[in-house]
Order: structure tokens, then C-alpha cells, then sequence
């Protein structure tokens, strides 16, 4: 996908946003996207949902006409906060129940994208937990994308087959 927009932030108007280009090679399974706070990493697994929908359901897609879309059985995603304290859920097992509907519904041919997944717990613990759900993803056949901060998931990727890392930077700005 080269040249991406998101379209809410092209219909907000003001300032232009900033194009992302994102390629899984092939054989490749998952993607882990680091990068700075407020450096469009959530905003970048946002666009990419968003338009792998737009394109699955024939609408135009904002990027470069050379970009190719591959089509999903299915998108997953656990992006946000799910605490609820009228449940009793905790930031940490909001994001356990949606990784779990993840786990037993996505499969081969499916994207899933994590937000800052293995996070809001112990950094080594919800490294290692990250990981694990990463390879059974892997393993089953889907697609990942997961923006994350935490070395132990970004050191995975440098070692896991069909993982690699991606990163977020700022636009040096002039003046």
C-alpha cells in the first residue's frame, strides 16, 4: 500500500495528512510497528483496516493507483481501552477477552490488528503473552499488524520467520 490516507482525516480538512506506505512481503505473517508516542502508529493500523474494508467493498481507496489490496475472510481488531468497571474489567482483561474472540475466530486469511498489544500489564509478562498470540496467529494462517513499544515484541519480530518490523517516524519539519 503506498500513499494512504486515512479518509476522515483527508475530510477534516487544515492540515494534509501525512501518507503511510506499508508492505507485508510475502510469506510474511506479521508486522510490528514501533515508532514514538503521537507518531501515527495507531493511525496507520486504523487506515489499514479501514481501507482493506474500502476496497473489499469496491469503494475507491485513498492511495496510490499502483497499490494492490489483498482480499480478507475476515478483520479483527482490539484497538482502544475495553475497561469497563460496570463488568469488572480491568484495561488488561478488556484487551484478554478481545484477544480471546481474536484467537478462536481469526484464521487463515484473516487481518488482525492489535494496538499496542502485551501492554497494560508487566512489560516482560504482556511481552511474552504478545508473542505467544502472535505465533498462533502466525501459525493459523492470519495476517498481523500490532504497533507495540515493548522491546521483548520488537526483538520477536527480528527473530520469528515470518515476522518483521516496521517503524513510525516524524517528518523533519523546516523552519
Amino acid at each position: 500500500i503506498r500513499r494512504a490516507r486515512h479518509p476522515l482525516l483527508i475530510a477534516a480538512g487544515g492540515v494534509a495528512p501525512v501518507p503511510v506506505d506499508l508492505e507485508f512481503l510475502p510469506g510474511q505473517r506479521s508486522l510490528i510497528l514501533t515508532g514514538p508516542n503521537t507518531g501515527g502508529k495507531t493511525t496507520t493500523l486504523k487506515t489499514l483496516g479501514l481501507l482493506c474494508l474500502m476496497a473489499q467493498s469496491g469503494i475507491p481507496v485513498p492511495c496510490d493507483a499502483k497499490s494492490a489490496f489483498p482480499v480478507f475472510a475476515s478483520i479483527h481488531a482490539d484497538i482502544g481501552d475495553e475497561q469497563s468497571l460496570a463488568e469488572g474489567l480491568s484495561t488488561f482483561s478488556g484487551h484478554l477477552r478481545s484477544i480471546q474472540r481474536v484467537l478462536q475466530s481469526a484464521g487463515r486469511g484473516a487481518l488482525v490488528l492489535f494496538d499496542e498489544l502485551g501492554t497494560a500489564t508487566d512489560p516482560v509478562q504482556g511481552g511474552a503473552l504478545a508473542s505467544v498470540v502472535l505465533e498462533r496467529l502466525a501459525e493459523a494462517g492470519a495476517t498481523t499488524l500490532a504497533t507495540t513499544h515493548l522491546p521483548q515484541l520488537k526483538l520477536w519480530a527480528h527473530e520469528y520467520p515470518t515476522a518483521r518490523n516496521a517503524a513510525t517516524r516524524f517528518d523533519e519539519i523546516e523552519g
